[in-house]
């Protein structure tokens, strides 16, 4: 039995054509020290997901937006969930952007152009900090 593939065929071959380098979370660590900027795509489960598939067509022309200033990552799969719990976002998939290796923020999900022309700059706007605390679902662990 062949194993399931990591990524989408769509996502791989974005991977190849822009030489995005797939990262663990070690690697991750020496490549946002060795960058000022890093946006990390993690693409969740694109079996489940219908919006991993949209925002990896999207973060070429992100790349292209942001004019070579971001060092452009893709978590493994088998990291996402240890490097979700790092940065404290809570849906596939995301974007995370790290400035020296620290926390800017996140956009989970997929957004219109529009969306990431003003959210993009809010977030590279920001000085480094530690990722928001995580947020349980509305109604989640509520006592009755």
């Amino acid at each position: 039995m062949t194993p399931e593939p990591d990524f989408s065929p769509l996502l791989d071959g974005i991977i190849a054509r822009h030489r995005y380098p797939v990262v663990t979370p070690e690697a991750l660590d020496a490549e946002a020290a060795a960058y000022p900027l890093v946006l990390l795509f993690l693409c969740g489960d694109h079996r489940r997901l219908a919006e991993s598939n949209d925002v990896a067509v999207v973060l070429p022309e992100l790349d292209a937006a942001l004019e070579g200033h971001a060092r452009v990552l893709v978590c493994a799969r088998e990291h996402e969930r240890e490097i979700q719990r790092r940065y404290r976002f809570t849906a596939f998939p995301a974007l995370v952007f790290l400035r020296e290796g620290g926390y800017l923020g996140a956009i989970e999900g997929i957004r219109d152009w529009s969306d990431y022309l003003v959210e993009i700059p809010e977030i590279l706007g920001r000085e480094p900090s530690a990722p928001p605390a995580f947020k349980l679902p509305a109604g989640c662990g509520e006592s009755r």
